[in-house]
């Protein structure tokens, strides 16, 4: 006689698990933060929730106090975590308690009372003018992806937007007549961006050239377009991706042959420094790169300076 199947039922997730899955959705449909924002916070739970698991940890966020919170920051520590990422996942437990406390799962915040560990605020790396000269100018212009990948580079040191940003421009954002670029920010706040003579002409170029002929090529099964309102789109007529525009700005960084590592946000930074070494209002260079707190803008004024130091350094008979 056969015996009975063992029951495989699935084991029901614990309150903890469950309350992370509802900060989640909060933050996607309430607080509107991007896709990426929302996934960082859940990988930082997720490890905060493996950790508990592993170590016979509270399954109920009403478990949690300072002890268990902060055995769990000395976990993060041996594992190598460096104080910025510790930092970060402390970060992530406040706003996590904060909203157990507004929907009434405990009485206290048990993160309220931790400590942030001190952190040495990292200076953002920068090009110069000169290097995001040689940067700009690797494209060609006698093909399609040149004048797609030249417009690309142009708006983006123009605008000093983010990659995601970026990728996301549709053709309605850009108004020619206005020169200004419509940008849809961290938690889906809009704001208007001015766009040089040089990147205007570049992507009237590109519009004009290159992609209606991107537009029109077969993707590897034969397919055409598929991103009919994106504003960038690949040789295959699909919209640009964060990662693909990524790999280019790589390729013509090798080109333009600048020995050190390449990101879209390191045209960020550079878009700012420069402004602020122009003479730019830092109120203007906020509100240009979208921050909602004047206090990430100000980490460039320190750019600045140090610039600044190491020219007189360098150029000071008596320096």
């Amino acid at each position: 006689m056969k015996s009975s199947p063992p029951d495989v039922s699935p084991i029901p997730p614990s309150a903890i698990e469950v309350q992370i899955r509802l900060f989640l959705r909060y933050l996607r449909l309430e607080r509107n933060m991007s896709h990426n924002t929302v996934t960082a916070y859940g990988r930082d739970l997720n490890r905060m929730l493996r950790h508990f698991n592993d170590t016979d940890g509270p399954t109920h966020p009403a478990g949690m106090n300072r002890d268990v919170l902060m055995d769990y920051l000395r976990a993060l520590r041996q594992d190598g975590l460096q104080p910025r990422s510790v930092a970060r996942h402390m970060s992530t437990l406040r706003s996590w308690c904060r909203f157990l406390v507004d929907r009434d799962v405990v009485e206290d915040n048990p993160a309220a009372v931790l400590d942030m560990p001190q952190t040495a605020r990292k200076l953002p790396e920068v090009l110069s003018r000169e290097e995001v000269d040689c940067l700009l100018k690797a494209p060609g212009l006698d093909t399609p992806r040149g004048m797609r990948d030249s417009a690309m580079l142009e708006t983006l040191y123009a605008t000093g937007t983010r990659v995601s940003e970026l990728v996301h421009l549709t053709l309605d954002d850009v108004d020619f007549d206005r020169g200004v670029v419509r940008c849809l920010g961290k938690g889906r706040k809009e704001r208007l961006v001015p766009i040089g003579e040089v990147a205007r002409e570049r992507l009237l170029l590109y519009l004009r050239e290159a992609r209606p002929f991107l537009v029109r090529s077969p993707d590897a099964r034969g397919r055409r377009g598929g991103a009919a309102a994106s504003l960038f789109i690949t040789s295959q007529g699909r919209a640009m991706s964060r990662q693909g525009f990524w790999k280019l700005l790589k390729r013509y960084a090798e080109r333009a042959g600048l020995d050190k590592p390449m990101s879209p946000h390191r045209l960020r930074h550079s878009f700012a420094t420069h402004l602020l070494a122009g003479g730019a209002d830092l109120r203007a260079v906020q509100a240009l790169l979208g921050h909602v707190d004047i206090g990430t803008t100000q980490i460039y004024t320190q750019v600045h300076r140090e610039k600044l130091r190491e020219i007189y350094d360098r150029t000071h008979p008596r320096a």
